[in-house]
């Protein structure tokens, strides 16, 4: 389903539900934190299923929410089991493998932070234009829910 650019101008009402998807999911996983970013994804779900028959505009806002923070989920997770294989190369390896891992472990804990801010800045920038009742796109996300 191709992702549409509503002609009407959504009502104040629609464009606090499409504001709240955004920032339920940014309040919930940071709450529960952004690794265990189930929350987030759950928070924009509900607004999606409550809102999703009523009006196109807050429909796409929370299912742009909740594919944004399931794939920050999905890649907080390839993250961890990247530092476990890590941790077991080491542990394999006697302590001989920190010469790699030790480096690779330092790469891994900066794209961490850097998906981090990432999901914090676009969380706070999507929010924004739903409540000026303008259309946004979260970068690299996955798109499951269409």
């Amino acid at each position: 389903m191709e992702y549409t650019v509503q002609t009407a101008t959504p009502t104040s009402s629609e464009r606090q539900w499409a504001a709240a998807a955004h920032l339920t999911a940014l309040v919930l996983a940071l709450l529960t934190s952004w690794l265990v970013g189930v929350a987030g994804v759950v928070g924009a779900g509900i607004v999606y299923l409550i809102k999703r028959d009523d009006s196109t505009f807050v429909a796409a806002h929370a299912r742009e929410a909740v594919n944004f923070n399931l794939s920050m989920l999905i890649y907080a997770g390839l993250a961890l089991a990247a530092g476990i294989a890590l941790v077991g190369a080491t542990v394999l390896t006697l302590g001989l493998g920190a010469i790699l891992t030790v480096p690779a472990g330092i790469v891994l804990l900066l794209l961490i932070a850097a998906i981090a801010l990432l999901w914090l800045i676009c969380s706070i920038v999507a929010t924004i234009k739903a409540w000026n009742g303008e259309t946004y796109r979260y970068p690299l996300t996955i798109r499951l829910l269409n």
